[in-house]
């Protein structure tokens, strides 16, 4: 059975750690960066479970052991690990960098149970290889929490949490389509149920600098791998609708939320929902409900 490493233990034993922080281990979170802190004597690291969550963007050679998989990494991958579930890293290259996060489950308890995140369930979705497009992204969403855990901002750690869930649902949304689907279901309900998945993998949105990748059919269609002229036919047999009107529909219902329920621009919730220009954004949203985004966030209309 596989050692459990316990938040003081891990400070222990990785001897260019600073030493745990005053904080309530129960609410405990920290972000490092690897490089410089991996010793060659952690190169083979033992097979163990934590007693925290831990999500990882290294660069480098190195393999993953997570339960009964080995994944090797020869760029960049992303990780997430639970306590749950036994892992190890092997560092094969010299050079490591990155960054890596740990933190309690109640210190993100006020986003739900985070074991019920996809992301941490298995190595099929919590261990993701990076392009050098996506290791930006969420190279600088490890930098801002490492600079905000540095600050004297008194709600430092609400921000954190909002970070660290904007690095859950953007990894989340890099997964292929894969909902459950029910026995028996025809191509078309197959198409159907997971270009819904797609769709609501994007929503909603919770942070200013988020906004959604797939906006049109063939994007969808491209995600799903088939032609677009399948994707229509499959979605009018099972909807009545057509594939622009369903996403349509959902970008309004989007719309009308944020601009209820938040304090963004109105040229932000256009971005966020993947019009260029806010005009446009007031163009789409006046033809479907006869009023402009303005007017309807200072009316009581529903």
């Amino acid at each position: 059975m596989s050692a459990i490493v316990a938040l003081q233990t891990f400070y222990n034993k990785i001897p260019a750690l600073p030493s745990m922080p005053a904080i309530i281990e129960a609410e405990h979170f920290n972000v490092f960066k690897v490089d410089g802190l991996l010793s060659p004597e952690y190169k083979k690291a033992p097979y163990n479970r934590r007693t925290f969550y831990k999500v990882s963007l290294l660069t480098g050679h190195s393999k993953i052991h997570y339960a009964d998989q080995t994944i090797e990494v020869t760029d960049s991958v992303l990780v997430f690990t639970n306590p749950m579930v036994p892992y190890s890293w092997e560092l094969i290259g010299e050079t490591q960098t990155g960054y890596f996060c740990i933190f309690t489950a109640s210190f993100f308890n006020r986003f739900g149970n985070i074991k019920d995140y996809p992301v941490f369930q298995s190595a099929d979705t919590a261990v993701i290889l990076l392009n050098a497009t996506e290791h930006v992204q969420y190279n600088e969403l490890f930098l801002r929490m490492f600079n905000e855990l540095q600050s004297d901002y008194v709600y430092k750690f609400d921000l954190l949490r909002n970070l660290l869930m904007e690095v859950i649902h953007a990894a989340q949304k890099m997964q292929p389509a894969s909902g459950s689907i029910p026995s028996g279901a025809t191509a078309s309900e197959r198409i159907s149920s997971l270009f819904a998945e797609l769709q609501e993998r994007q929503f909603p949105i919770a942070f200013n600098n988020q906004h959604i990748l797939l906006k049109s059919p063939s994007d969808f269609a491209k995600q799903l791998n088939i032609h677009v002229n399948h994707l229509n036919k499959a979605l009018k047999e099972i909807t009545g609708q057509t594939t622009t009107q369903l996403i349509n529909d959902r970008i309004l219902q989007e719309a009308r939320i944020l601009l209820r329920n938040t304090s963004l621009t109105i040229t932000d919730i256009g971005w966020s929902l993947g019009f260029e220009a806010a005009n446009h954004f007031s163009g789409f949203f006046k033809s479907r409900t006869g009023i402009t985004p303005t007017a309807y966030r200072q009316s009581k209309i529903d």
